[in-house]
């Protein structure tokens, strides 16, 4: 096999890596920054250009080499190169080619364009590992458009009532995919230091976002009315939000597509937003890779494999420590 599965992660015997590894390796390829992804503690880190940034912002003073999209490495026996995931700015799938046999590893992914990822691209291979975080034909996402369209009317209409909207959103990948979407029109835009932190580094690299307030100790809350906050889903419920009154809260997730999870959340408006493919672009991805052989991997996992192999693929499930998008995530886990 090119690739194994181990208790460190997944490890190329060929090259002596693990990619995305969840224990301390000597050597590991990253797909993104998230933090169920990146860990801190291995010896030495390869990712593409535009993760590194995020990347050493989050795990500190780390041996950190960086690679372009669609450049191959030779590392050992084997032929790696990283292509654009379109899951947050920087994100990869990784194919590793050994002795002909190809294998690819999505990382996380999304199929949909959108404002600030590079794009999402097919790569051909006899295996391919994917994550099935939202592995169920329920899922489907709104059109960017539309959730625009959705977000501004619902902060106008605070803003005309005198009220804040607050609004939950992790802060790597979405709380910036939020950004775009937002018309600066309607009001001033405050950020948690989580999320400002993040676009500092993101505008470092040419990322373009709308103008933004770091809400700082000091900042008088009733100097910036009809404001939308744009912070971490934990920070919404939480003495720092306190200011924020009267407000209306808003959360942005994939999961705001299953009914009754607005409700467990507490929070008066949910947006279907995810940087993860939802259930078609899951089987378009699949489809487009040619892969006979698919591992699934965080998310609905033994559905989704089943389905796979009712449709000629030989699908397995591999446990991994991605978390992918989930509901009890904290901010530093992947829940874009």
């Amino acid at each position: 096999m090119v690739l194994e599965f181990r208790p460190q992660g997944i490890y190329c015997p060929a090259g002596d890596f693990f990619i995305d590894p969840w224990r301390p390796v000597d050597r590991a390829l990253i797909t993104h920054g998230h933090a169920d992804h990146a860990r801190w503690g291995h010896g030495a880190y390869l990712a593409t250009h535009a993760a590194g940034p995020v990347m050493r912002h989050r795990l500190g003073d780390i041996t950190l080499d960086g690679i372009g999209y669609g450049e191959t490495r030779r590392i050992g026996g084997a032929d790696v190169s990283f292509h654009p995931a379109g899951h947050v700015p920087g994100s990869a799938q990784i194919r590793v080619e050994v002795g002909g046999e190809v294998w690819v590893v999505s990382g996380d992914y999304k199929t949909a364009p959108d404002r600030l990822s590079e794009p999402f691209e097919p790569v051909a291979c006899h295996s391919f590992i994917t994550e099935c975080t939202f592995g169920l034909p329920v899922f489907t996402w709104t059109p960017e458009a539309d959730a625009a369209q959705q977000i501004n009317t619902w902060w106008a209409e605070n803003a005309a009532q005198g009220k804040f909207s607050l609004l939950g959103a992790y802060s790597l990948g979405k709380a910036q995919r939020v950004l775009s979407l937002l018309d600066p029109s309607i009001g001033p835009i405050l950020t948690h230091g989580a999320v400002e932190n993040t676009n500092a580094v993101l505008r470092a690299q040419g990322l373009v976002l709308p103008d933004t307030i770091h809400v700082t100790p000091d900042l008088a809350a009733k100097d910036h009315p009809g404001a939308l906050v744009l912070a971490p889903p934990s920070a919404l419920g939480s003495t720092w939000a306190r200011r924020f009154r009267p407000a209306s809260t808003g959360f942005a997730s994939g999961w705001m597509r299953l009914r009754g999870v607005r409700r467990r959340r507490a929070v008066d408006r949910g947006f279907v937003i995810s940087d993860h493919a939802d259930w078609p672009g899951l089987l378009e991805a699949i489809k487009s890779t040619g892969a006979e052989n698919v591992y699934a991997t965080h998310g609905y996992t033994d559905i989704f494999a089943r389905y796979l192999n009712e449709k000629g693929y030989h699908a397995q499930v591999v446990p991994t420590e991605f978390t992918g998008e989930s509901l009890d995530a904290t901010d530093e886990d992947d829940a874009a």
